[in-house]
Parts: C-alpha cells; sequence; structure tokens
C-alpha cells in the first residue's frame, strides 16, 4: 500500500535549487520510497537532481507518492513544506 498526494506549487520561484534541497534533505529523513510525479515523469524524491530535473515552477502540480513504513508521515511532511513552509521562506 501506499500514500499519494497531489501539491500545487505556490511560492513564486517553484522547486529551485535551495528550495529542492531542504526538500530532499526532509524526504531523505524518512525510510520509505518517495517519489516526485510531474508530467508523467517520475523521479526519486531524495535525488536532488531527479528533483531539479523535474522543472516544478509555480502552478505546476506535482505527485508525491510514498511506500514504506513511515509513509503518511512522509507525504504529510512533505505536502506542509510544499504548501505552508516554502511559501513563507520568500
Amino acid at each position: 500500500m501506499s500514500v499519494e498526494k497531489k501539491v500545487k506549487i505556490t511560492n513564486e520561484t517553484g522547486l529551485h535549487a535551495r528550495p529542492a534541497s531542504k526538500f530532499v534533505q526532509k524526504a531523505g529523513g524518512f525510510n520509505s520510497e518517495i517519489i516526485a510525479i510531474l508530467n508523467d515523469r517520475e523521479v526519486n524524491a531524495k535525488s536532488i537532481l531527479g528533483i531539479l530535473s523535474l522543472g516544478a515552477s509555480k502552478g505546476k502540480e506535482i505527485i508525491l507518492k510514498a511506500e514504506g513504513t513511515d509513509e503518511e508521515m512522509a507525504i504529510k511532511e512533505l505536502v506542509n513544506y510544499l504548501e505552508v513552509e516554502l511559501p513563507k521562506e520568500e
């Protein structure tokens, strides 16, 4: 079983280098396998190159999918980062 959630990128600069780095750091703190999907392209959410290659700019919606022992907490924290923390950082 896995947990999945769609998130809209709302900050002005999207997931560029610094936010992508923080996102990957947070994802790396979980044991679950975490995937980010944008326009049918799936990348490992624990890979900075993968996240940057998505080109997730403002207004785009990404799907986060986690599978593992801490899947629910992983999705909850990553969605919170993208929806709440990231817009405050700008």
